[in-house]
Parts: structure tokens; C-alpha cells; sequence
């Protein structure tokens, strides 16, 4: 039975009315932003990590939706999951049952994390935080949260505590007690911890903005210091979990750690249905769920639906079996590698860092007096102006997709799909040099566009 709808007959006839839709019924700065920097192109088709504009051209994904395409566009075996479980006609979400597909995903997910017991599921990274800083501050009964200071961990109220760009938190106050400290400085943890009210600490191990990872020995060191003082450490592994860093999770990168939760999203949704995870220990969960008059003290309408299930067990089935980790580990090494020889050969090529396939492409600046010149242009009109010249170039020029790490941040971060190959490496790393080229050799159009991109910082303050 159906009454007609055709979505492929509505995509055809009004698709190509979408940056206006946007502009007229949602955030009106997405298309203007879009047009300004040239990326209003128009997407028909993706597989894998790349995609195919209107006109047919081949796109290579260095962004992933922002980590969500872990396993790349249209996976045939989470697509097949997805159909199996829609034809299936699952009774999903009557609330008072207990259907298997949640506990298959949870058993699956905490055979990575064997020293962690249970899982909440909800629909979001945002939502996995959340759920970590309610839990935390009631296992322990204390308020405080303690974050690191350029964090990203949400933009719902809860995580925007423990956000620390300022221009994400702006205007939004009161938030949660909260206290911030430089990503490894365990002094600054210890006086907070002194003060006996902190619930729990929240780290991201590599964090996303600028790409930095948390020093060596710091996450143990830092774990110790929480159970002398009986707080908690919560692990976001939203961006960094899944094969993203090399291994499962970005914490297991250094021996001994085991945090009290930790946070999972993005890629376990298979690109499709969101979900997120947090998973915790026994006596956490046990502690929030203290009776039967709190069965549903904390939950979500659409969390562990049928769907995201499927989806998560599918692509933790996958990366088992292609071996997405040791995948991650090997072209992850070949990328930073091959652009950790460009540094010396470009004086505005600062530093490359992160792990697997999470990269920081660093500038920095030049010391010749011509380059010196235009790099200050730059960064008295904004700072991060130069990152996004090279964003531009990269998508414009040589059809690929990549993201400046934050505002106001000299920094591109690479967060690729995990499948992509050699070829694709070094189609980024030709296309790269080109850029530098470009921009070491004065080249008109590039700078041009610097010049273009400093009067609208100027108009705009």
C-alpha cells in the first residue's frame, strides 16, 4: 500500500533547490558560509571514501562527516544489516521488553573493554557524554567536573560544561560546575582533586581541535591521582574510538589505562543511524540504577532502537573481519610519514602530529621576508586564515575534502574514512605539494583568495 510519496521523484524535482531551503529553513550562515569559501558543491552519489559531484567528478573524503564515515560511504554489509533488519518487522521500542539486539551490540563492544561491565545506549556523542557526566557525578555524589582546556565534548548543555572553546559556551550560561586545565598538567588535576568535590575527570586522548594528543604516561599518571581521590575518568573516545587512532581506542595507546566510562559514537552508527554508547563499570551503573523505581531514571526514546543496533553489530562485524585496526595502523603510518618529509621542504609547514589516521597538519611562520609579509597579513586579520587557503585550493583545484581543526587554528586535521588505500594517500600527498607549491612560490590565485579572505574578516568584526 502507498499513498504516493516517490522520494526519488522528490529529490529529482526539487534537489536542486537545497542551499536555498537551507537558507530559508534552517541556519542561514550554513549556505552563506558554504558559498563564501566555495564549497557549495552539489554531492549526487558516494562509496567507500570518495564521492561524485553533478557533473560526474570524483571526490576523495578526508573529513568523514566528521569521523561518522568510519567504515566510508554505503558499506555493502552495514547496508545489507540494515535491510535485514527493516524487513524483519521487529517489534522495536515497545519499552517493556528486552529485545536481543541491544544486548548482542553491548557483549560485542565490551569484548574491546573487558574491564568494563555495562552499556547505555543513546543517539549521539553529545548524548554519551551526557550520560557520562549524570553518572559520574551521581556514583560519586559530587558536582564538579574536571575538562581539558581546547576540549570538544558536545554541544548539549552537559557537554558544553566541559567544552573548552569559548566561542561554543558564549551566551550560554549557567552551565554545570566545571573547571578547566591544560591537557597534561597533572598539578593543575591534583589541586582540583584537593578540594574533594570533583565527580570525575573527562578527557579526549587525542583531543580533535588542533589535533593534540594527551603525553606520554599523562592518562595513567592521571588515573592514579583520580582513584587516591575517589573521582572518576571518563574516556570521550567519540572521534578517537573504533580503529580511529590505531588501535580500538585511542586510551589503549598507553599501557595500564582503564577508564571508569568512556563515550563511543560516530562511526559505530555505519554512516546511517545515529547512535552512541557509554560504557561503564558495574558498580556505576549499578549505583544509577539503584532499584526498580529507578529502572528508567535515565534513558532515551530511541535509544537501542532496532536499527542503530544492527548497524553498530555490522560494523564492529567488519572491522574484524577486513582487520579496519591494523588497516588504520599501516596506511595511517604511510600518510604522516610521507608528510612528515614535506616539513623541511616548506618553511610554512610547522609540524605534522596525531595517530592512525587522526593527523594535524600544522603552519607556522615563514621566515623569508615575502612570505613573512603575507603571513602577517593574514593573521592580523584573522588568525587561521592560511589553514583555510589551503582547505580551499585542496577541494577546488584537486577535488578534495579536508577541514581546518577549529576557529581560529593554523591546523588541518585529516579524519579520513578508514578504508581509504595507498592511492589515496598519495593522490592527498601529490595534492598537497601542489598547494605548497602554490603557496611558496607566491602563487597569484592562492594568495588572491588570502586577500579575498581578509576583507571579509575585516567586515565581519
Amino acid at each position: 500500500m502507498t499513498d504516493g510519496f516517490d522520494l526519488r521523484a522528490l529529490l529529482a524535482e526539487r534537489g536542486g533547490e537545497r542551499y536555498e531551503l537551507h537558507a530559508r529553513h534552517l541556519n542561514p550562515q550554513l549556505p552563506r558560509m558554504l558559498r563564501t569559501i566555495g564549497f557549495d558543491k552539489v554531492y549526487e552519489r558516494a562509496a567507500g571514501a570518495h564521492f561524485w559531484d553533478a557533473d560526474g567528478n570524483d571526490h576523495l573524503d578526508m573529513l568523514a562527516g566528521f569521523g561518522v564515515m568510519g567504515l566510508g560511504r554505503h558499506h555493502p554489509v552495514v547496508r545489507k544489516a540494515l535491510h535485514d533488519v527493516l524487513d524483519a518487522d521487529l517489534p522495536d521500542l515497545t519499552r517493556f521488553d528486552c529485545p536481543p539486539l541491544p544486548g548482542l551490540l553491548a557483549e560485542r563492544l565490551l569484548a574491546h573493554s573487558p574491564h568494563l561491565d555495562r552499556v547505555f545506549f543513546g543517539n549521539s556523542g553529545t548524548e554519551a557524554v551526557e550520560t557520562a557526566l549524570k553518572f559520574a557525578r551521581y556514583a560519586t555524589g559530587r558536582p564538579r567536573i574536571v575538562y581539558c582546556e581546547h576540549a570538544f565534548h558536545g554541544l548539549t548543555t552537559g557537554a558544553l560544561s566541559v567544552n573548552g572553546e569559548n566561542g561554543f559556551r558564549a551566551g550560554f550560561d549557567p552551565l554545570l560546575p566545571d573547571t578547566p586545565i591544560a591537557l597534561g598538567d597533572l598539578d593543575a588535576l591534583e589541586r582540583e582533586l584537593r578540594r574533594g568535590d570533583v565527580a570525575a575527570f573527562v578527557v579526549e586522548p587525542i583531543q580533535g581541535k588542533g589535533v593534540h594528543e594527551s603525553p606520554p604516561g599523562f592518562l595513567a599518571a592521571a588515573q592514579e591521582l583520580l582513584r587516591r581521590h575517589g573521582a572518576l575518568l571518563i574516556a570521550d573516545e567519540v572521534q578517537t574510538g573504533l580503529g580511529r587512532t590505531g588501535d580500538f581506542y585511542a586510551y589503549q595507546h598507553e599501557d595500564g589505562v582503564e577508564p571508569d566510562l568512556v563515550c563511543v559514537a560516530k562511526a559505530l552508527s555505519g554512516g546511517y543511524v545515529p547512535v552512541g554508547a557509554t560504557l561503564g563499570k558495574d558498580w556505576i551503573f549499578k549505583r544509577v540504577y539503584s532499584s526498580m523505581d529507578r529502572v528508567l531514571v535515565h534513558s532515551a526514546s530511541f535509544g537501542s532502537n532496532a536499527q542503530a543496533m544492527a548497524a553498530g553489530l555490522a560494523v564492529l562485524s567488519v572491522m574484524e573481519s577486513e582487520g579496519t585496526v591494523a588497516h588504520v595502523r599501516r596506511v595511517g603510518g604511510l600518510l604522516r610519514s610521507r608528510l612528515e618529509e614535506l616539513v623541511p621542504r616548506y618553511e610554512l609547514l610547522h609540524e605534522i602530529r596525531g595517530r592512525g589516521l587522526m593527523i594535524g597538519i600544522e603552519f607556522g611562520r615563514p621566515t623569508s621576508l615575502g612570505l613573512r609579509g603575507r603571513w602577517t597579513m593574514l593573521q592580523t586579520a584573522r588568525k587561521g586564515l592560511f589553514a583555510q587557503m589551503v582547505v580551499v585550493p585542496l577541494l577546488q583545484r584537486h577535488r578534495i575534502l579536508t577541514q581546518v581543526s577549529g576557529d581560529r587554528l593554523e591546523v588541518i586535521k585529516l579524519i579520513p574514512p578508514l578504508v581509504i588505500d595507498e592511492a589515496d594517500v598519495d593522490r592527498f600527498v601529490t595534492a598537497f605539494t601542489a598547494v605548497m607549491d602554490d603557496a611558496h612560490g607566491g602563487g597569484g590565485l592562492m594568495w588572491d583568495f588570502g586577500k579575498t579572505l581578509v576583507k571579509q574578516a575585516v567586515t565581519q568584526r
